[in-house]
């Protein structure tokens, strides 16, 4: 069973919150949590490093927040979950101390699965996800999306 981390996943939900509810100003922090269910303080890490990893891009200012830095349909699911499980501790992932097997047979294994695994979500881009988003009768809040401001 494939299973995200709790960052992975809020790093998505938070790239897609924009994506789905993209208006003329950036969307605040606050926003996102409000409607996500999550404290600021631990958003703000990931936010900061999708906007390091040219995914997002931070506004400052009283009205400032964050907006895509690129078109939803040039950001795959990939991109994030990349970003997002760099910030894992790597010392979690349970490789210490891997046997002869392991190393020569189970780790292989885990990796070409994961290749595989992020092959296909480098297929599906955050516009497809806000399709999905819209057909599934998601509320953006009223607002008309665009796609991204320069």
């Amino acid at each position: 069973m494939l299973k995200l981390s709790r960052k992975t996943r809020l790093a998505l939900e938070a790239v897609i919150d924009i994506a789905f509810n993209a208006r003329p100003e950036p969307v605040q922090a606050k926003e996102i949590t409000a409607r996500q269910g999550v404290p600021q303080r631990y958003l703000e890490q990931v936010m900061q490093q999708l906007v390091r990893a040219g995914i997002l891009k931070g506004v400052r200012g009283p009205r400032g927040g964050y907006r895509l830095a690129k078109e939803r349909r040039r950001i795959s699911v990939g991109d994030i979950v990349r970003v997002a499980e760099a910030l894992e501790d790597p010392e979690q992932d349970g490789s210490g101390g891997v046997s002869d097997l392991g190393a020569r047979i189970v780790t292989p294994l885990i990796q070409s699965l994961q290749e595989e695994v992020m092959a296909r979500l480098d297929t599906i881009s955050i516009e497809d996800l806000c399709q999905k988003a819209r057909s599934a009768g998601v509320d953006s809040g009223g607002t008309t999306a665009t796609d991204f401001a320069i």
